[in-house]
């Protein structure tokens, strides 16, 4: 409690407006880079169609973007740290975009799981590039960095609603359509890495003890976070369809509400972080996904629900944006690893483990699934409440020491 009111006390000036800038910048960088993410779970169910593979074979595809996306990551953020790469993330938008889009054109079953690996690189490649320089950015301001943070969010919720259109028109050969996107911001970020490697490096050494025990526990929250926001994600539509016996429309405006509240969470997490604190808002945020979810399972109708999956999803992503910065709080010197293994590792961990609630979903529904998802967040909040407050480290100038 005294730390969050000492933070409160002795709170910088917020972020102006050539920040806002910046953070703007690197929120559409991030929603470019995440929707590539998005577009292969969008796209696996028309490689099946038009390629007739099996679930094995569209699975695969799921797993090579999963295993390109999450295990270089921590890997990438060590590199980051050690080395100044700053068209990183520039390379990154680029590679995740060239390697979807191809993998819609080519033939053989090996060559689209290696493109679609080769893309999930290319997403790993942005995430500890950019969040390390989108944090130098953001300063202390947890409300600018939201704007990254929900950058992925809308990437994440843009993919099945610009993908679905495309792919039922023209086939898995429209993902090509989806290149010029990668390549524009690409371009973007590349010529503001050139114009960063001109300029004199004027940043100061990043100070400070790294606290690889508080960033454990928060990478446990991350990942449990991770699990939910896949589980929802994959059985909400279904859950609509199946135990709803909701319309194909209604259980798809399901998921949208489950997606823009992601969003909105992401964008108020930061604020409230600003105003409450850190560590008390990733509490809160895990303490409300509970009631959240048990009133979507509760609720009567195809049409009350639709208000819980909408808050359900803002709960789940209230931390987000908290928790990458918290994770380069605890790891002052290693902005680019936190970077990694909270924007990628931690997050796709989440997407390895929704087979698990695919095997209960088999047995029981996918009310079944989402009911074992309540066990999640009382898991996500007893670790939150093991998370002390980080010390206040000012980004920009001088900086105080650790409480």
């Amino acid at each position: 409690m005294t730390s969050t009111v000492h933070s409160r006390n002795t709170a910088p000036p917020g972020p102006t407006a050539s920040t806002w800038r910046r953070m703007r910048l690197w929120g559409a960088a991030h929603a470019v880079d995440d929707l590539y993410q998005g577009l292969v779970p969008a796209a696996v169910p028309y490689f099946v169609l038009d390629r007739h593979y099996g679930y094995l074979a569209a699975t695969g595809l799921t797993m090579a973007a999963t295993l390109g996306s999450a295990v270089p990551q921590p890997l990438l953020g060590l590199a980051v740290d050690r080395y100044r790469l700053p068209w990183l993330a520039g390379a990154g938008v680029g590679l995740a975009g060239l390697g979807l889009a191809l993998a819609g054109l080519v033939g053989p079953y090996p060559a689209v799981w290696s493109l679609i690996l080769l893309s999930g690189l290319g997403v790993a490649m942005f995430h500890p590039a950019a969040g390390k320089a989108a944090r130098a950015d953001a300063g202390d301001s947890a409300a600018a960095m939201s704007v990254f943070a929900a950058g992925g969010s809308v990437g994440f919720f843009l993919a099945p609603v610009l993908a679905t259109p495309a792919l039922v028109a023209w086939g898995v050969g429209a993902t090509a359509l989806f290149l010029p996107p990668a390549a524009l911001m690409a371009f973007v970020l590349l010529a503001r890495a050139r114009r960063a490697q001109a300029a004199p490096v004027r940043a100061k050494a990043a100070s400070g003890h790294d606290r690889w025990g508080p960033f454990a526990v928060l990478t446990g929250v991350e990942v449990l976070r991770s699990v939910a926001f896949f589980g929802l994600n994959t059985f909400v539509e279904l859950y609509w369809l199946r135990d709803l016996h909701a319309s194909r429309a209604l259980a798809g405006a399901a998921l949208t509400c489950f997606l823009a509240g992601g969003v909105a969470g992401t964008l108020v997490g930061g604020r409230v972080a600003d105003r409450w604190g850190m560590v008390r808002t990733v509490q809160c945020g895990a303490a409300l996904v509970l009631p959240f979810l048990a009133g979507l399972l509760l609720a009567p109708g195809g049409w009350v629900p639709l208000l819980f999956a909408l808050l359900t999803g803002a709960a789940l992503n209230v931390p987000f944006a908290v928790l990458v910065k918290l994770g380069q709080d605890y790891l002052p010197t290693r902005p680019g690893t936190a970077s990694g293994v909270t924007l990628g590792l931690a997050v796709s961990v989440g997407g390895l483990l929704a087979p698990v609630l695919g095997l209960i979903a088999q047995s029981h529904g996918p009310r079944g699934a989402l009911l074992a998802l309540c066990a999640v967040p009382p898991a996500a909040l007893l670790l939150g409440l093991l998370l002390p407050e980080p010390g206040r480290v000012q980004t920009t100038g001088g900086c105080s020491e650790p409480q």
